[in-house]
């Protein structure tokens, strides 16, 4: 089985994929839908985990916003 992202919504009889879902095809009909404009393959893609998640979050972490002094 390989992985796919999908770019766009497909539909067909009994499912429904949105653009972003993963889906786990056969490796042909993977690759035959990997087309770049349909969907990409998705590779070595790690879980997220909360250690993961938690050094993500400490990264992003904003500034405090500068005080306006005045001066007269």
């Amino acid at each position: 089985m390989a992985r796919i992202r999908l770019l766009t919504s497909v539909s067909g009889p009994g499912f429904v994929w949105v653009p972003g879902e993963v889906v786990d095809l056969p490796g042909a009909e993977a690759a035959a839908w990997a087309d770049g404009d349909r969907a990409v393959m998705v590779r070595d893609e790690q879980p997220d985990t909360p250690e993961a998640a938690a050094a993500r979050s400490e990264r992003t972490r904003k500034r405090p916003a500068r005080r306006e002094t005045r001066t007269t």
